[in-house]
Order: C-alpha cells, then structure tokens, then sequence
C-alpha cells in the first residue's frame, strides 16, 4: 500500500488546455498498479480537483491526471491494465484469472473478459489474396468462416455461418480482391462468383488429392474380389495329408472366401449376417418408393448408414470394410491355430510367445480369441498352409496414393502383384502417378488430357470424381497452376480450435471472433 499525492502546483485543463493553478477541493482515489517483486500494489492517490479561470471554457472544475499513472475513471494503472489485457487476449476468463493472481494481479474473469471487449479490432485493410475456410462452432450444427490475408498469414474477419451470402457481402465491402483460395465448398464459389466476380477462384491441390484418394479407396473396395479370387486359384504349398478328408476339404473350399466372413469356428460373423439383412431391407424398401427418411424411421437406423446402403450397388461392396478390419492378432491367427491343433490352449503361455514375435496387445485378447477354439481342439485338422495375403484395401489404397520412391520394397513387392491380377487396380494406379506428376509440377493445364484418358476406363468411382471437377474446372485448374494453397488457411482453422476449446461454456460467438482476430 502507497500512499501518495501529486507534487505539481499547477494543472492543465482537459477542455482548452489553459493552467490552472485555484483548488477547488480534494478527494482520495484508489489506483492499482502493476506488481512489485510477485506483490499486489495499491496507490491511495490524493487527487486535487481544479477551478478552469479560462473565459469560454465550459468546464468549471476538473480532476488532475498523473501521467503514466492515472486515466479518467480508471481503477487500473496503464502498466497494470496493459498486462492484463494481454493475458484476455492470450487466455480469456478463468484461465487468464487464474494465471494473473499467480502473477500478483488480481482481477475476476469478467473484469478479463470486459477488457478484451475494449481492445480494438484490426483494421484489414486491403487484401488482394484471400483464404477463406470454415470451422465448427457446434460440429454438425453451428460453423462459422475464417477469412485470411495469405501475404501475411492474419485472419482479416470472421463471419457467421458458411454461406455464400454473408462472403459475398464482405468481398463486395472489401474491392481489390485478386484471388480467392478455397475449397471444394459450393457455397464459397457462388459467394466469390458473387461477390468479386473479376477474381480468380483457387481450388485447394490437397482437397482434390484427397478426393480423388476417396475414388481411389471406392475403386479399390469394388475390385478387392479380383484380389481374393486371384489368392485363391494361386496355388498353395503342399499339407501333410489328415485322416479327415471332409474336413480338409471345408477348409480348402473356405479358403475362396473373404478373410473376415466366417469366425475361427467356421460360422458366419453377425457383422457379416447383419449387413447382409440390412441391405436386403433397405433395398426392398427404396424399391417400393420410401424416403431415407422413412426407412430411417422404420429401421430404426442413422441417415448416413441408410444413405451408403441405398447407394451400395452390391453387398460385396459393403461387406469389404466389414470383414478387412484390422486387429491386434492380425498376423498371428496362423500361429494360434497350429499352437491349439498341438495342445497348447494356455492363453498365458501363447501371449508370452507372441510378445516374443512382436505382438503389443493384451492376454485378454488373446483368451477371447482361444475361447471357442478350446472345444474344438480336439477335432481341428491341421492348418492348411496359408496362401499369400490379400492386402487389406486400406492398405492398397495408400500404396496407390503414396509415391513409389517412399515404399518399402515388401509393400512394392505386394503392390505390383495386387495391380497384376485386376486390370482396373492397375489403370488406377497409372492414372494416380499422372494426377500426381501434373499436380507436383504445377501442370494444371495437362488436366483435360488426364480426365479424357481416366474416362477412357471403366472406372465408375473417377468418372464420379471427373463429374464433380468439370463442374468446378477452372478453379482447380488455377489450384494445380498457381502456387496458393489453403495451407495457411488450415493452421488458422487449426488454432481456432484450441481458441474455442479454452473458452468452453462462454464462447459466444463475438467473443471468440475477438479473440480470433487479436491472437492472429
């Protein structure tokens, strides 16, 4: 605590300037200051109020100011109030509360949040290179839109909703636009179109790559049977002969089938048998003319499951995620198998030698696994040996996206063999290098060339994509020419996260545009 009072004998008036020197009357203001060695100051400030003599002046009497210290009706000094804003800025309410009092400035979460109301916003300026994106307020339910000065990386404003209407009435109040970095957002293309209609659209490279990586993924899970069919006509090695025919023959005769259908006991998986039901269900009732919404209703299931099995063209194609999952024993069934077939049914003693093999999961899975096989030991015949492993289409698919200069050579190996035995796996895999080298090299003007050539093959998935690009050409034209890229875009998206998630429960949307902008 500091007592204290101004030494001037005279002061000037805030209205015209004048001295003034004839005291009118005194009165004690309380100022805190910033702290002092990790310790709370407070001023107890003797303020003298003065009578303005000036002829013309309206004001009678004013209170005198302490430079660098005082500022009308301030409770807080300049130094102090300039530290605290900072920590709004950086931290908002609770959080800046709390690291404040550890500094020795106390000050509630509201007093925080008010002076981070008071900061002025950004002015942006003229912007000739915008980025615009959205992020999730309430995901599923609220967003909002970020735009960006790609020069400098800044976000310039922050708009509610992801619509066309509100980018259009910004880019309208802000000329000078000369391009527009986006993605593949229909909404942000007729707001540009709409709004600045003299600026080049730039479609992002890396959401077209991933599109065309979902295409790749769609292909790869219709023609996965092509894989499968070509395992099982390759021939296997030699098994010593069992004197149970019946039962090796069921086996050999499994072996044509998906990985993944049956379990270790032979019967059909009930993820299989359900998905099975439920495409049969859904078919019949969009056959008869129902809504996905009423078969949502009636099946009691989500819209998007109802909408990818009204879409499905086959079972097949749904049952390939269904039965490729991974797991922790992928990789060591084989080995149970043959463990069990010679009495080895301990899940301890197995667990143990499949650490020893570089398995990472629990004992736990491994009893689940052994659990219905347990029974059946006895009656097991010996594992036939296993042909070679059908790559999962997860796993082909990145082998495809991934360029061959990267892969390992087991996973070339795999990959060449796989694109083989489809001819369809293998014009796709061509058909990815050549989007790549174009898009690498900056040879947006090559895409027309590319999309006659993909249309050339049967390949329903990139025909889809090849729709989707011609409604959109010259943008991502200008995305695989030009050297923009929503990349910037991106990270600021990626910081406006942790932005919302450290305001939870107060993040109205004003405040974290705020906050947004400032933090920039």
């Amino acid at each position: 605590m500091i007592e204290a009072r101004a030494a001037a004998a005279t002061a000037q008036c805030p209205s015209c300037g004048s001295t003034a020197s004839r005291v009118h009357g005194r009165y004690r203001r309380v100022v805190r200051d910033a702290p002092l060695a990790g310790m709370p100051v407070v001023i107890r400030l003797t303020v003298r109020r003065f009578v303005c003599d000036a002829t013309g002046c309206g004001r009678r009497t004013f209170a005198e100011q302490v430079p660098g210290l005082t500022t009308p009706h301030a409770r807080y000094s300049p130094p102090l109030r300039s530290a605290l804003t900072a920590i709004a800025v950086a931290l908002a309410g609770r959080a800046g509360a709390r690291l404040a009092e550890v500094l020795g400035m106390t000050a509630g979460r509201d007093t925080l949040l008010n002076l981070l109301r008071g900061v002025p916003e950004p002015q942006p300026g003229t912007v000739e290179i915008l980025g615009i994106d959205d992020f999730a307020l309430r995901r599923g339910h609220v967003y909002g839109t970020v735009l960006l000065d790609m020069r400098t990386h800044r976000p310039v404003d922050v708009l509610p909703g992801r619509d066309a209407d509100p980018v259009a009435d910004w880019l309208r109040a802000h000329p000078g636009v000369r391009i527009v970095c986006r993605d593949r957002a229909g909404a942000y293309a007729d707001g540009a179109r709409a709004g600045a209609p003299e600026a080049t659209q730039v479609a992002d490279r890396w959401h077209v790559w991933h599109n065309l990586g979902e295409a790749v993924d769609k292909t790869v899970a219709a023609h996965h049977v092509c894989l499968r069919a070509a395992a099982a006509q390759a021939p296997a090695p030699p098994a010593e002969p069992e004197p149970a025919p019946e039962s090796i023959a069921g086996e050999s005769a499994a072996v044509a089938e998906p990985g993944g259908v049956r379990d270790v006991c032979g019967r059909e998986r009930r993820l299989v048998t359900r998905t099975r039901e439920r495409y049969a269900a859904v078919q019949q009732l969009v056959t008869e003319g129902h809504s996905l919404n009423r078969i949502c209703q009636q099946l009691r299931l989500d819209r998007g499951t109802v909408r990818r099995f009204a879409r499905a063209t086959s079972v097949e194609e749904l049952l390939v995620k269904a039965t490729n999952r991974t797991g922790k024993l992928d990789g060591y069934t084989e080995h149970l198998r043959a463990r069990v077939h010679d009495g080895v049914t301990d899940a301890v003693t197995l667990h143990a030698e499949l650490r020893a093999r570089g398995f990472t999961g629990s004992v736990q899975t491994v009893r689940r696994f052994l659990h219905p096989l347990r029974g059946a030991a006895p009656r097991l015949p010996r594992p036939v040996q296993p042909r070679p492993e059908v790559p999962k289409p997860r796993r082909l698919t990145r082998w495809i996206m991934t360029d061959p200069r990267h892969l390992h050579p087991e996973e070339t190996d795999q990959l060449a063999k796989a694109l083989a035995s489809c001819p369809e796996l293998h014009a796709t895999a061509e058909h990815v290098r050549e989007f790549a080298d174009l898009m690498n090299k900056h040879r947006g003007d090559r895409l027309t060339d590319w999309i006659q050539r993909v249309q050339a093959d049967p390949l329903p998935a990139l025909h889809s994509l090849i729709t989707g690009i011609r409604r959109d050409l010259d943008a991502v034209v200008a995305g695989l020419t030009l050297p923009w890229n929503s990349g910037p875009v991106e990270g600021n998206v990626n910081r406006i996260k942790t932005l919302k998630r450290q305001m939870y429960g107060r993040a109205s949307f004003p405040l974290l545009r705020k906050r947004i902008l400032l933090n920039a």
